[in-house]
Formats: C-alpha cells, sequence, structure tokens
C-alpha cells in the first residue's frame, strides 16, 4: 500500500493521479508540468520558466512527504523541442549542480503544445527524514 503525498497548494491534477505515492522510503513522483491551480498551462514559450517551476513543484512533493532535495535520486526528463535542451540544463543545474541525481532525458510530445517539459522524479527519504 502507499500513502499519497498531496502538497499543500499544489495544482489540481489534470488527469486522474496523486501527485507523489510514497512506499516505505521510496517516493514517486508524478509527471509534473506547468500547471496553474485551475488546469491552465503557465509560462508557454519560456523553457526556462516552465523547468523551474517543475523543478519547484517536484521539490515540493518530496519536502510534503518529509524530504528535500537531496533525497531526490533520479529524475526522467521530457522535453518537447530539442533546441531547448541547453537552455534546460542551464536551470536544472541551478538546482542539482552539486551532486546531480541520475537522469534519462527523451524528446517527446507532451499532453499540451504549449507543455515544453515534464519531469517525473524518484526520492528516497529515509524514515529519519534525511
Amino acid at each position: 500500500m502507499f500513502t499519497p503525498i498531496i502538497p499543500a497548494g499544489a495544482s489540481k491534477p489534470i488527469a486522474p493521479y496523486v501527485h507523489g505515492s510514497k512506499v516505505g522510503a521510496a517516493l514517486y513522483v508524478a509527471g509534473t508540468l506547468a500547471i496553474d491551480d485551475n488546469g491552465g498551462s503557465l509560462h508557454a514559450g519560456d523553457i526556462r520558466a516552465q523547468t523551474r517551476y517543475v523543478i519547484e513543484q517536484v521539490i515540493g512533493v518530496v519536502k510534503a512527504a518529509g524530504g528535500s532535495i537531496d533525497n531526490i535520486v533520479y529524475n526522467a526528463i521530457i522535453l518537447k523541442r530539442r533546441e531547448d535542451y541547453a537552455a534546460f540544463n542551464e536551470v536544472y543545474a541551478e538546482f542539482f549542480g552539486k551532486n546531480p541525481p541520475a537522469r534519462y532525458c527523451i524528446i517527446a510530445e507532451l499532453v499540451r503544445d504549449e507543455f515544453l517539459v515534464e519531469l517525473v522524479s524518484t526520492a528516497h527519504i529515509p524514515s529519519s527524514g534525511g
């Protein structure tokens, strides 16, 4: 059985899912997009702003589960456009530059044309929180 993790103030999902699922020390963060509180898109056309927003939302889920950015051990990145890869990595490095987790990145269509990036994360949060 898993514990659903829904951070206070989190945007309403646009499909049937929960923001995070915690099983033991493992936390699985759902695919995160630049979505506002009403399910609308944020920062259309701006890969840097969407990247920053998505990473901050993922961190919010991890914090709601009792962890921190340091507990993120894996990121799956989906970019809509290959030409956004460098700009994405600039922002990504602001958050994960010191001790980055394992990751992969693919180029693929996303559920709406205005979405440029989606991030799926896994964290390991021991019972002590560290």
